[in-house]
């Protein structure tokens, strides 16, 4: 029996309010074949693309959603919902005064146009500022000497000023039991981390013996409880038991803090043996927006959050293993002629473009036909199998390995093997029921081995529990 355009609309919505989303789009999608005069199609589809973070796709539908019908305030909402995920904040802001003309009384409206009318004059303020010669680094306002430590404190101390293994199980031991490490010893950490990663090149050569094993993580998004698993099930880091976290340590989850600190301090404990990648969301526009400023400014200050923020400009974009597998967050070019020396050529101290080699290297993702697309995402590109070929043979690479994508089982294999996702935060913001995964590597074949895993209980605090005030509405 054929379904009706609109008993279709019904039961996508009975799957996005089981947080299916991939089944909602795909019936929302053949509502809207059988009938695509229907705003409404488009508007549902939209907030489930929003809900997938394909913010390019949510653009699109809501766009078209106005088109067939201009009074359909939703559409206002979720088109301004996307803008802002693409940092699109004043074209948000025009959407939002549109459905405060039409629904004056909507509280939810106006407070969503206050919210986004407050960050556009917050960033017209801080490019007015931008003026000056030379911008002042944080890490040069900071006075060590001048914060106490107070005899009641009765947390991880650093020894001597370095980090140790000892401190690194107290301070995760302390973080399991939802302590805040001395803010002393956090700005020590960052500023030591900041010197470390500015010696760092873009593009990090990874030398690994034929007998030793290396360990690949994806996103963690602030899963605090879920990367102390990963310890679990794979050991501990340490000179043999080296780890490459691939981005997006901060955002979505609530204990980002506590995931951050853990990295850095693995990563100043063997800092030839434990590395880090950027992921599109170190950087301030994702952290404003998704929750790591609120966190850091909740537990500690500002200061400390700006001091973050320049951490994560000096993170390296790439790394390369044995000189034939290479590591980044999001995936490849908009160009066939890219090579690993125009990787370590670009400049990466800055927050993300939004075109070029550091935007597609944080943003692109694979996809399943030959050739290039618009991304889904609204920035970077989607790039198939050729593209993929292509890109290991100049570069004389055997596969790619990105994250950045959730994946029902933590991980995946594309474009014959040569295009590997690993995404390591399981059952992502406590909706999306996946699976999280680690790859593990011989040296000598550099073969991937996959480890899945379910998550951990944690602590009653939501995802997003930081994140800008404006999510509340969406």
């Amino acid at each position: 029996m054929n379904l009706s355009a609109d008993q279709l609309k019904e039961s996508a919505n009975e799957h996005f309010k089981n947080r299916e989303y991939d089944a909602a789009i795909d019936l929302y999608s053949k509502a809207i074949e059988t009938d695509s005069s229907v705003a409404l199609y488009y508007g549902n589809r939209s907030i489930a693309y929003l809900k997938k973070e394909f913010y390019g796709y949510a653009l699109a539908d809501a766009s078209k959603a106005l088109e067939l019908d201009r009074s359909y305030i939703k559409g206002y909402y979720r088109r301004a919902a996307a803008y802002m995920a693409l940092n699109k904040f004043k074209l948000a802001l025009k959407d939002l005064e549109t459905v405060v003309k039409c629904k004056p009384n909507d509280k939810d409206g106006l407070n969503m146009f206050n919210e986004c009318k407050k960050i556009v004059n917050r960033l017209a303020f801080e490019k007015a500022i931008a003026v000056e010669e030379v911008k002042k680094s944080v890490a040069d306002s900071i006075d060590l000497e001048s914060m106490s430590i107070n005899d009641d404190y009765d947390g991880p101390q650093l020894v001597d000023g370095k980090v140790t293994q000892d401190f690194m199980i107290q301070m995760m031991d302390y973080f399991r039991d939802r302590q805040k490490l001395h803010r002393k010893h956090a700005y020590k950490m960052i500023l030591d981390v900041r010197q470390l990663f500015s010696k760092e090149p873009t593009l990090v050569d990874i030398d690994i013996d034929d007998d030793n094993k290396f360990t690949v993580c994806g996103d963690i998004h602030g899963q605090y409880y879920d990367l102390l698993n990963i310890f679990k099930l794979n050991g501990m880091p340490s000179e043999t038991n080296p780890y490459l976290f691939n981005g997006d340590f901060v955002d979505r989850g609530s204990f980002s803090v506590e995931c951050i600190l853990t990295l850095i301090g693995f990563k100043l404990l063997y800092p030839k043996h434990f590395f880090m990648s950027r992921g599109n969301h170190e950087s301030q526009t994702m952290n404003q927006m998704y929750g790591f400023e609120g966190e850091v400014k909740a537990k500690y200050t500002i200061q400390m959050y700006e001091l973050f923020a320049e951490v994560f400009n000096l993170l390296p974009l790439a790394h390369c293993i044995n000189k034939r597998v290479l590591v980044m967050h999001g995936g490849l070019f908009a160009n066939d002629s890219i090579t690993l020396d125009q990787i370590r050529n670009t400049d990466r101290n800055r927050q993300p473009p939004d075109e070029g080699i550091m935007c597609d290297i944080l943003w692109s993702d694979p996809m399943l036909p030959k050739g290039r697309a618009p991304s889904k995402r609204g920035v970077g590109v989607q790039f198939g199998p050729d593209i993929t070929e292509t890109f290991c043979k100049l570069n004389k690479l055997d596969y790619i390995i990105r994250s950045h994508e959730v994946k029902p089982d933590g991980y995946e294999e594309a474009h014959s093997g040569k295009c590997i996702t690993v995404f390591s935060a399981p059952n992502y913001c406590d909706t999306m029921g996946n699976k999280g995964a680690f790859i593990t590597m011989s040296g000598k074949d550099l073969k991937p081995q996959f480890t899945t895993y379910a998550e951990v209980p944690h602590p009653n605090v939501k995802p997003m529990a930081y994140a800008n005030s404006l999510f509340s509405f969406m």
